[in-house]
């Protein structure tokens, strides 16, 4: 039976604040003596449903949880998702439509089992309680908070000052999440370090409510592929779960230097005595940062795709990049005759029809930064006068396709 030092020692790997330590051993000892596992909960609201690893950050803490026999409850906000969490926000988020909110929840369900145990999960919807409560119980409910407490909040305080519109609903949300804690009876929530407020206020209305306060574990945000900015789909510089073993080890291994030891303290699970050594070596300078980045590609692409595809990833990665040969198979593509003009042949609209992006302007910032190629040539302009059987086309460092012209 592992230790509750060992225990601590694993779940405090990555965390950027833990409230408080000393409930948290309480509650594994207890949980250890009595055998009844941890309740840990994570909230997601359907608004984003394309998992990246910048998501992952909780859901791979809450999967060492229930390696250690804990077990996880994930509550798919389709009630407050049509509010949608104001965190962060400079003003009121479009309410999503029942439908829409129902969508993204069932493609959230599908993609957060890439990653926690199935068996040990249990997916419940919010609007099972929420949607039950009467006037009465929503007065009870906000009576709990004062006006100047929900003031707190960095968004709404600024909203306030600078005259910007703040929805009575809004109000409501952080109530709402801590009244799903509350109703769950969890014994531990994660999330974000931009979810503080409405996990501190879930403690808070459990032990108003007469029940054992949570433990709060907040992540960090982990930053994208530039190093720079927070992980994001809109930025370009995310890594998602459902990408191709290629594209995971590939986009990995673009990423800077300093990043490497972060990732692995955040999307890998690796054992923090591991971690260490790793940071170790890294600072003493006794490995390549290549050679550990190449382990780190390995890791991720192994834990969505397994082992044998990250091998297979590794090997295209260093024939491609490494050797600068291309491709064994590469994809065809029939060029269409709607990305044809007299003006010769819309780049961006190929760009998008084969699948290199997922937009037009996505499309015209990666021909305007150069990263687009015909033959090993970059292209910098939008409209291209003529392409041949056999011409190979690439976007970015990994995406490659043969050209095939209608006869």
């Amino acid at each position: 039976m592992m230790s509750i030092e060992e225990q601590v020692k694993i779940i405090g790997k990555g965390a950027d604040e833990i409230i408080n330590i000393d409930d948290l051993k309480r509650k594994l000892e207890r949980s250890q003596k009595t055998g009844i596992p941890l309740l840990i909960k994570l909230g997601l609201d359907p608004t984003a449903p394309d998992i990246h690893l910048g998501h992952t950050v909780v859901l791979r803490k809450i999967r060492q949880f229930q390696d250690m026999g804990h077990r996880a409850v994930i509550i798919i906000g389709d009630f407050t998702g049509m509010i949608g969490d104001p965190t962060g926000r400079s003003k009121t988020r479009k309410q999503l439509s029942r439908q829409e909110v129902i969508e993204n929840a069932r493609t959230y369900e599908n993609q957060i089992f890439k990653v926690l145990d199935k068996e040990k999960t249990e997916v419940r919807f919010n609007s099972e309680w929420l949607s039950k409560l009467n006037l009465e119980d929503v007065i009870r409910l906000a009576s709990k908070c004062t006006v100047a407490r929900i003031l707190e909040r960095e968004d709404f305080q600024k909203r306030f000052n600078n005259h910007e519109s703040i929805g009575i609903h809004e109000l409501f949300y952080p109530l709402m999440q801590a009244y799903d804690s509350f109703v769950v009876k969890a014994d531990v929530e994660l999330g974000g370090t931009d979810q503080r407020f409405n996990i501190l206020m879930g403690r808070s209305l459990q032990k108003d409510f007469g029940q054992e306060s949570q433990v709060a574990i907040f992540m960090p945000i982990l930053e994208g592929t530039d190093g720079i900015e927070k992980m994001s789909k809109s930025l370009g510089n995310y890594i998602g779960v459902d990408e191709e073993p290629n594209d995971i080890y590939g986009k990995t291994m673009s990423i800077p230097d300093k990043l490497i030891t972060r990732y692995f303290e955040l999307v890998t699970d690796i054992h923090p005595d591991e971690l260490d050594e790793i940071k170790k070596s890294l600072n003493t300078g006794n490995v390549n940062p290549r050679d550990v980045k190449m382990r780190l590609a390995r890791e991720l692409t192994a834990l969505y795709h397994g082992h044998e595809a990250a091998v297979v990833a590794e090997n295209h990665f260093k024939k491609v990049f490494q050797k600068h040969e291309l491709p064994e198979e590469l994809e065809e593509y029939e060029v269409q005759q709607s990305i044809i003009d007299s003006d010769g042949i819309d780049m961006v609209k190929l760009l998008v029809s084969v699948g290199f992006c997922p937009s037009n302007s996505e499309a015209r910032r990666l021909i305007f930064q150069g990263a687009v190629k015909v033959n090993g040539n970059k292209i910098e302009t939008l409209k291209i006068d003529n392409l041949c059987n056999g011409d190979i086309i690439q976007a970015g460092k990994l995406k490659f396709v043969k050209v095939k012209i209608k006869s």
